[in-house]
């Protein structure tokens, strides 16, 4: 199955149910034609992990946010986006996948495919810019190139509405005939096409491929670069120090989290799709081309773990929530040691005994 082949019977769906044996992604299940049926039953499983994981953790970032008044911070709403779109990614990417690899096909039709396609680039780029935005974010506020700039709500909102713009304005040419949305790999999901080569669609993966992938990585890497160097020459001004030596240390070890969890996510996803944009003869193997889009989808489990529960403010405001629920008396009574709480959380849960409600 090579990039000619793919394209052809892409191409030929809508006049051939069935060519040379095998039925289109449309029209049945595409075992054992394209692979065997254990493979997309462990996608099936996968995707019923991700969809799951991904919807409580994403849904719990943004009902802590709306109940503690203290996380609605400019800086922390790039965070509720990021775990908005990553709902959505899992709504309308994960959810649709894991019915399709359960049947083996593309149950709910071309129209669905191409909606699906183009929701999942378009949320699945959000979040993506999302990190970048954050990271440009922290940069401002920690290094200060800009002075005494102070980062309000505008500010916030403003690159809020740029991941969304900016996705919207690369997602959708495919909807008008620059390139298309099609079934990829083991034809249960869909993408854009960037396996069937020719001008207008290698002309389009290259330019999503340097404005969706390319810069905001440059941008994620130029931040934290400058973050981290500015954190080093603090402590290098504090040796004596012992917690600015920790904070550095943590720092360090997040920010090469963060980047290393963008790379593993996105990395072979737009790897693969521009080695065969640009090289049609090399063959595909389908099970092999629908695993970094798969893969990218298991952002949205690890992204709010990475860049939200490792967030102090919005951990401590978690802690409140589960513990004030646990005993709604204001646990006035119980400390946080008999709960199990882990130490050090104590003053985090100084609100809840108090009995002060949240905003």
């Amino acid at each position: 199955w090579n990039g000619n082949q793919g394209e052809m019977q892409v191409s030929n769906t809508s006049q051939a149910p069935v060519q040379h044996g095998t039925p289109s992604a449309f029209d049945g299940p595409q075992w054992p034609h394209l692979a065997p049926r254990s493979i997309y039953t462990s996608v099936a499983v996968l995707m019923g992990i991700v969809v799951c994981s991904a919807s409580f953790v994403n849904g719990l970032v943004i009902v802590v946010s709306i109940r503690y008044k203290k996380l609605r911070s400019p800086l922390n709403y790039i965070l509720v986006n990021l775990a908005v779109a990553d709902l959505l990614v899992t709504f309308f990417g994960s959810t649709i996948s894991f019915s399709n690899n359960i049947n083996g096909f593309f149950v709910l039709g071309k129209r669905v495919c191409k909606f699906e396609g183009f929701m999942v680039s378009l949320t699945g780029i959000v979040g993506l810019w999302s990190l970048a935005i954050l990271a440009f974010e922290r940069y401002i506020v920690i290094c200060k190139p800009m002075g005494d700039f102070r980062f309000q709500h505008k500010h916030a909102v403003m690159g809020c509405a740029f991941t969304w713009i900016w996705s919207l304005l690369w997602t959708t040419p495919p909807m008008l005939g620059w390139s298309s949305y099609v079934p990829e790999g083991l034809r249960t999901s869909c993408g854009p096409n960037w396996y069937t080569g020719g001008s207008n669609n290698n002309s389009y993966i290259l330019t999503l491929f340097i404005t969706c992938f390319i810069i905001p990585l440059s941008l994620i890497l130029f931040s934290y670069t400058n973050l981290l160097m500015t954190l080093r020459t603090v402590a290098a001004q504090q040796k004596e120090s012992e917690t600015t030596q920790r904070a550095e240390r943590e720092v360090t070890r997040m920010v090469i989290a963060m980047v290393m969890a963008f790379l593993i996510c996105w990395l072979p996803y737009s790897t693969f799709a521009m080695v065969v944009a640009t090289n049609n003869d090399i063959p595909i193997q389908p099970t092999l081309a629908s695993l970094p889009s798969y893969f990218s989808k298991t952002a949205t489990v690890y992204n709010p773990i990475i860049y939200i529960f490792m967030n102090k403010q919005f951990r401590d405001c978690l802690l409140k929530m589960m513990y004030c629920n646990r005993n709604p008396s204001g646990m006035q009574k119980t400390s946080p040691a008999m709960l199990g709480a882990p130490k050090g959380i104590s003053s985090a849960l100084e609100g809840c005994r108090n009995k002060v409600t949240p905003s």
